[in-house]
């Protein structure tokens, strides 16, 4: 992925749920206005929840197979998130397929719902269409903190 918007995969089970994080700093440049100060569009919130369920379907094809979005059904932007906030992504599949797959995503700051995404509909590719192999492999060992991936990571909580 060349625009990167998760910073760590905290925990994952093969095609059934991912949660990772997003460390938002005041360096990045999508920052919007708001009355209440720069927050982040909302927009950037579900791509990131999008690239969640990106990094799940490649992770469990062991990096063969990559999502592209068909559809969201429905997305509830519940609040705004700030500089510094964290963002906590979570997603669930719900029907997967050989060749496609739906996931539920919520997004947390603080442990509080800002967004959820129901019915995210993607189809599966083949991965090396769009990045190179090894260097999908060298970010997702970054993202999971364990150098290169050899087995899914599980969190230890």
């Amino acid at each position: 992925m060349k625009f990167q918007l998760i910073d760590r995969i905290e925990s994952w089970e093969p095609m059934r749920t991912l949660r990772a994080r997003k460390a938002t700093s005041v360096y990045e440049d999508y920052w919007q206005p708001s009355a209440a100060g720069p927050v982040l569009p909302a927009g950037i919130v579900l791509e990131a929840l999008c690239q969640a369920g990106a990094w799940l379907v490649l992770l469990s094809s062991e990096h063969r197979k990559r999502a592209a979005l068909l559809n969201i059904a429905e997305v509830s932007v519940l609040r705004d998130a700030g500089r510094g906030a964290v963002l906590q992504l979570e997603v669930e599949v719900t029907q997967a397929g050989s060749r496609t797959a739906s996931v539920d995503g919520t997004v947390r700051v603080d442990g509080e719902p800002i967004l959820v995404a129901r019915r995210i509909m993607c189809a599966f590719v083949d991965a090396d269409r769009f990045d190179d192999p090894a260097e999908t492999a060298r970010t997702a060992g970054v993202l999971l903190g364990a150098g290169p991936l050899d087995a899914p990571v599980r969190s230890a909580s």
